[in-house]
């Protein structure tokens, strides 16, 4: 099988299972290395970038999923009805990012940064797949371990969780950005 055929397959593959799929399961099923199919889907990404397609292929620790351009969001929004999808609130915002910047993390962790309870936090969180149980603590009561979900890379755009911006780099404007800094100093 030649490359040009083996793009064609996972091109349809991509359009076709609309999840992400691992380099590694692609490759499996044109019977290749998980080397090569990463390397042939390297190459898609910038042949779909060069000629600027309505579509792109995206990466998120070695997953791959098709998907439409965020520039063209404003054509696309206009095919659709206006859906009522509630953001985040400050304390899930808040919640998710201790997760994300300490996980795995229990619930009695986060409660002790952030200095409340986060039932609903958790619950809004892993009803948006933005996070995900991540086994228990080999400890007294087994609590529960909290990370964050392919769909937080998805949702903020980032290709792993090393993207992340780094705390201690931030600037400290006021008050509010000094507590935000000792709570992920603790």
């Amino acid at each position: 099988m030649d490359k040009k055929q083996i793009k064609s397959i996972f091109e349809a593959i991509l359009f076709a299972w609309s999840e992400p799929i691992s380099s590694k399961d692609l490759s499996k099923i044109v019977d290749i290395s998980a080397n090569e199919a990463k390397a042939i889907i390297n190459e898609m990404i910038n042949e779909f970038n060069f000629y600027l397609r309505g579509i792109q292929i995206i990466e998120m620790n070695e997953y791959y999923q098709l998907t439409t351009r965020p520039e063209y969001y404003e054509y696309l929004q206009k095919l659709f009805e206006p859906k009522q999808n509630k953001g985040l609130t400050q304390a899930a915002l808040e919640t998710l990012s201790i997760i994300a910047y300490n996980q795995p993390i229990t619930k009695v962790e986060i409660e002790e940064i952030r200095g409340v309870k986060c039932d609903k936090a958790l619950s809004t969180l892993l009803e948006k797949d933005l996070i995900k149980e991540a086994g228990r603590l080999e400890k007294t009561g087994r609590p529960i371990l909290y990370a964050t979900t392919i769909t937080f890379l998805k949702t903020f755009s980032l290709k792993s969780l090393d993207e992340l911006p780094d705390i201690k780099e931030l600037e400290i404007h006021d008050e509010n950005d000094k507590e935000i800094r000792n709570i992920f100093d603790r």
